[in-house]
């Protein structure tokens, strides 16, 4: 598996720990328990990894245009 096929399937299981962490933190904030001051700062490690992920993928097709400028369609 390549580097970039392996890319997106990273970047939706992230995604997906991510939203879990911070449903987590609402539910314990709604339950009335005051969760410690470093749960808080648990989604900013998944949220930096969707962010380099993101970044990546959505530069991919310009950087895959720049290499080969007739894959676009352009003659």
């Amino acid at each position: 598996m390549t580097w970039t096929a392996w890319i997106r399937p990273f970047h939706r299981w992230t995604s997906i720990v991510f939203v879990a962490v911070v449903a987590g933190i609402f539910i314990a904030l709604g339950v009335g328990r005051k969760p410690a001051e470093w749960v808080y700062f648990a989604p900013l490690f998944p949220l930096a990894l969707l962010a380099l992920t993101g970044l990546y993928m959505f530069v991919l097709p310009y950087i895959a245009r720049r290499r080969d400028p007739n894959a676009s369609g352009q003659e």
